[in-house]
Parts: C-alpha cells; structure tokens; sequence
C-alpha cells in the first residue's frame, strides 16, 4: 500500500526516494533538496550511467486538496507526453512514500504560493510574455488531441452539457461530505452553478484543470506542469483559469492570449461560457485550502491556507458579480485595537520561531512557514471585534433579524442558501464579498498599498 510523506519522517521519506532512484533507475551519489510547494517536492541530482541527470519528484498532497489520486495525475501527463505535448517524461513511481518520478525540466516560473507572490512580485518581461504566447499555440494542441488517450488512464468522459460543465465541480464538492467540512459561500456556489450552467456547450476536450503553468527559458516554453487536476471538459475552462491566477502570477494581457488561443484553435471563443467557468475555477481553487486549515498533521503552510480562502472567495464573488451586474461594496480597514498581552505573547513565540535553526531537515522557508502563524494571528486578533461587529452587522441586514450567538445567524444563512431562490442570487454574492473583503484587509494589514496582491480586484472580461 502506498504511504503519503505525511505518515513518514521527511529524513526517512529522503532516504526510500534515494534508494528508489538507485535500485530503479541505477543511480547514484543521489542529492535530494525539497522544495516549498503545497505538497512534498523535491529536486534531484544524481549519475546515471556515468551522467549527471537531474529529477523531479512530486508526492501526495499532505491532505486531501482535490478529487484525484497522485496516480491519475501520473496517468495524465504520461498521455499528454506521449502525444507530443512538451511536458516532462515520466520516469516511474515510488509507493514508499508516494512519489511521482520524472525528469527535471530547466526554466523559469513564476512563484506558486500567494505568500511567495507577496515576497516576490510576478514580473512580465518581454521574454516570458513571447513564451506566454507560445503556451497558447501548445494549449490549442492540448485541446485538440483525441479524448480517448486520457479516458484509458482513467479520466471520465462526461455526456451532455451539464455534466460537461459540473462533473468536475461535483467531485470537488463531494469532498465536502468526505471531510465534513464546507462553508456556506461554497454552498452557494454549487447551488449557483448548477442553475446556470451553459445549456449549448458540446465541446470536450482535455483540460489542464489549473492553466498557466509553465516553464520558460528566453521566449522558449520549456515544459508544461501540474496537470493534476486535469480533466476532460469545455475547453473554455482553461481559458478561465487565466482570469482567476492573475495578477497572483502576472499574466500579462488576458485579452491578447485569448486572441492568440482564439487564432491558435481556429474556433470562436465562448465569452459567456469562459465568465461561467471562471465561476467554477474559483469556487473549486476554495476546497483545498479550506481543508488545509483544519488539518492537523506535520508540514503543511497553513496561513497559505488561511491567506487563499478569502482572498479566492472574494475574487470568485467579483467574478459572480460581473455576470449578475450587481455593484460591490469598497471598505476602509479601520484603526487596530489597542495590543494586549495575548499580542505579547505571539510576537514572544514569533521571535522564539526565527531562532530556531536551520538543519539539512529544517530549511529556514520551513521555519518562516511556522514563524507565519503568530504573524498572522497577532493582526487577527487586532481586528477582531471589528470582525465580529461588522459580520452581525450584514447578516441582519441580509437576513432582517439579529442574532446574539453568531452561530444562529450562519444556521439562518444557510437556510437562506438552501431555499435556492435565484432572487436572493445578488444579496448573497454582495454579502459574501464584503465578508471576504474585510478578511483579506485584515490580512493586507494597516497602510496596505492598493495593489496589495491579497487586495487586487478581478480584472473584468474584456469581450474581444
């Protein structure tokens, strides 16, 4: 039975894929450096029949953050490579722990974590946005390769338009029973987004499920990554991606690589279809970190996940909005409380955290991962009165009554949700948005510049 890194020491997880990489692939003077990913990455050196090769190893995610085993994902890029599609070769697969071997592939990215995003800025250079435009030409390739390579490595093939528009939704939402785990905003998304899904969308095609990421040397794409959640579905679902990573990853002019899609495949864009799915592709990014900030096993990041659940939910709610044209709210972050001892206390533990040292074990990203916690929870905990009074403040507005104990006003809400009415469509979406809004300002912090990456608006869909 494959083992997850999460049920093993990190030392000994290193020494299982050292030795697989000797036993199977012949290697030797094995070098593993782990990367700060969501899930357990590591970069390999090692000699291979007198070479010096290098490796990419992706594990399991240390908690569930989608509906598709590390498997499939396996079973997907394997397809994509062997149909010509410039992805890195799949090399094997280690069950102790479980690992995906392949080669490693040369270039550069933009950073992955919206944490990293903030200490690093995505930057557009001439370069990554020649290469950006070549992605594109490879991802009509994708989209025009045959369904049936991908249904033999286990991808559902769905029928009709409402399937093709929610299988992968649903899968995604079903986890909230297998956790049991939700929120009300992911309740009223799916409730949402089975009403209105596109009724004349036909089209399947494999999709990346998460598009955007790729490597890139110069003007040249060196390889596409993380199909993992890739699927087959409307193509438009890629596209969509775009709006929901940027300007997280910069990705330039959205409107001018749907252009260059659009001439690439040779089919009009669906714009309707492509706001839909922007929709979706939002709600679903909200499942994994959700889940993220409840689990309690080793490794992990989890203000990564604190920091993306409201910051992907309001974004997912400006998307909402521009479909049902209803106007949001813009608010101020007020003055912090006044610090008490409980503020003593984490800026004590914070300090005690970035002293610790580092080891072939613990990287100093590893030990800023856990100095992030106090950090976050001090600002928490200066606005959180402000919090509290303001989220009774819009349920009683929403709802017409007041609540003592805030956890009657979230039954009330999701009964509210539950009713279904798409006549309460535009008060929940102003609703949610303004609760998200308020909690990414929290996290932006007082004196946060207006660009602030956890504060950047959706930009709208420009229809051609």
């Amino acid at each position: 039975m494959a083992q997850t890194e999460a049920d093993q020491d990190q030392a000994e997880s290193s020494g299982q894929l050292s030795r697989w990489l000797e036993d199977v692939l012949g290697c030797s003077e094995v070098v593993l450096e782990k990367q700060r990913r969501w899930r357990p990455v590591w970069r390999a050196s090692a000699m291979q029949n007198g070479l010096k090769r290098e490796f990419l190893l992706k594990g399991d995610r240390t908690w569930p953050t989608h509906p598709y085993p590390l498997v499939y994902e396996m079973r997907m890029q394997r397809a994509l490579h062997e149909n010509g599609i410039p992805i890195p070769a799949i090399l094997g697969m280690c069950d102790r722990p479980n690992t995906i071997v392949m080669d490693w592939i040369d270039g550069g990215r933009d950073p992955g974590l919206v944490q990293q995003a903030i200490e690093t800025a995505s930057v557009m250079t001439d370069d990554r946005w020649a290469a950006s435009l070549r992605y594109m030409e490879i991802l009509a390739d994708i989209h025009r390769l045959p369904n049936q390579p991908f249904v033999d490595g286990g991808a559902y093939k769905p029928e009709g338009p409402r399937e093709i528009a929610l299988h992968n939704f649903e899968r995604f939402h079903a986890m909230t029973d297998e956790q049991g785990i939700t929120d009300p905003i992911l309740e009223f998304c799916a409730r949402w987004l089975r009403r209105n899904y596109p009724k004349d969308r036909q089209s399947i095609s494999f999709v990346t499920g998460d598009c955007g990421q790729f490597l890139s040397n110069g003007d040249q794409v060196t390889g596409i990554l993380d199909v993992e959640i890739g699927h087959l579905a409307d193509p438009m679902r890629d596209l969509a991606c775009f709006r929901g990573r940027h300007p997280i990853e910069n990705m330039g002019d959205v409107a001018a690589l749907f252009r260059h899609y659009e001439t690439a495949i040779g089919v009009p864009l669906d714009y309707d279809a492509i706001a839909y799915h922007t929709v979706s592709f939002l709600a679903e990014a909200i499942y994994g970190p959700l889940f993220g900030m409840h689990e309690m096993g080793r490794g992990g990041d989890w203000v990564e996940a604190a920091v993306q659940v409201p910051m992907i939910a309001r974004r997912c709610m400006e998307a909402l909005a521009e479909i049902l044209d209803v106007a949001l709210d813009d608010i101020a972050l007020p003055s912090p409380a006044a610090a008490d001892q409980s503020d003593l206390a984490l800026q004590k533990l914070q300090a005690e955290i970035e002293r610790l040292p580092e080891s072939e074990t613990f990287h100093g990203w590893q030990r800023n991962v856990l100095a992030s916690i106090p950090s976050y929870l001090r600002n928490q905990l200066l606005y959180r009165d402000w919090l509290r009074d303001e989220d009774a403040s819009d349920i009683e507005e929403l709802l017409g009554m007041s609540y003592a104990d805030p956890s009657d006003g979230q039954v009330a809400l999701m009964q509210l949700i539950e009713k279904n009415d798409p006549s309460d469509d535009k008060a929940l979406t102003r609703y949610f948005h303004r609760r998200m809004l308020r909690q990414c300002l929290v996290i932006a912090g007082p004196n946060a510049p207006p660009d602030h990456l956890v504060l950047v608006p959706m930009e709208p869909l420009v229809r051609r």
